[in-house]
């Protein structure tokens, strides 16, 4: 009798032996240069940094590339909370701030993060095939800059099509609201030019998820900036790009249910 009952606790020590072998460990590696420092400012060598936070035990996973907000004029880098622990990487940037520069260097810093994030994710078990590229408010506009705008990444050769996914959380599709500042334009004059997501509205763009908060809680006409491109994209022809808007969160209320989002979009690339 005493034989028997010992097939079962067996049979539990190895169901424990399998469940720790497949515990996922995470790195993290702070205050890594994405600029080269030959000829750099300090201004440069202090903001031109990200963090890469990614999966030991793991290969060909996903990788956020994360642009903080703050109107371009404040923030920092940060991991997302919600993005902790979930199989992925995710690179989380800072760049330089206006009025200490003016448009389009903190765009320039953004792409330089990006193309950083294609040359050496390998090295830490990522696939340059799923870099999703993401940010909230300013964030969210460098993000659909660098990704639609192929100007950015061709000095450093990539072209923005091989960015897996573009999803921007309130960002501006019309000239950022700073960049109108730095040239006396009030916040409540819209202008669309070279500095305009919505200028680059193109058929060939990498899919791309606008995500707003509710459009009576957002700030500045947020959501219909982000509906009109989405409209324009698809009157382009692009194939991939939704919009969606998040009822009852307001602009800063929208980052936390957009996260989840990401995270769905992200399940989804990897069962490609």
């Amino acid at each position: 009798m005493k034989k028997n009952l010992l097939l079962p606790i067996f049979l539990l020590l190895a169901c424990v032996q399998v469940t720790i072998a497949q515990e996922t460990n995470y790195t993290l590696v702070e205050n890594i240069s994405y600029i080269s420092n030959k000829n750099a400012s300090e201004y440069a060598l202090e903001r031109c940094i990200l963090d890469i936070y990614y999966p030991e035990n793991k290969t060909g996973f996903t990788t956020v590339v994360w642009f903080h907000g703050g109107g371009i004029t404040g923030g920092n880098k940060f991991i997302p909370e919600k993005l902790k622990k979930q199989g992925i990487a995710v690179v989380a940037v800072n760049y330089r701030l206006s009025p200490k520069v003016k448009c389009p260097v903190y765009i320039e810093d953004a792409a330089a993060a990006v193309a950083w994030t294609f040359n050496n994710i390998e090295k830490y078990g990522g696939s340059k095939d799923k870099i999703v590229v993401s940010g909230h408010s300013a964030g969210g506009y460098l993000t659909s800059m660098v990704g639609l705008d192929k100007h950015y990444l061709a000095p450093h050769d990539i072209n923005a099509d091989n960015i897996a996914m573009l999803i921007p959380f309130s960002g501006h599709t019309v000239t950022h609201f700073t960049v109108r500042d730095e040239r006396g334009i009030p916040g409540t004059q819209a202008i669309v030019d070279e500095y305009a997501p919505l200028y680059f509205v193109r058929p060939d763009a990498p899919p791309t998820i606008f995500i707003t908060g509710d459009r009576e809680q957002e700030m500045l006409g947020r959501y219909e900036e982000n509906a009109y491109m989405w409209r324009m994209m698809k009157v382009a022809g692009h194939k991939n790009c939704k919009l969606m808007e998040l009822d009852g969160f307001n602009h800063g209320e929208m980052a936390s249910p957009a996260l989840e989002v990401l995270l769905k979009e992200i399940r989804v690339l990897d069962e490609l």
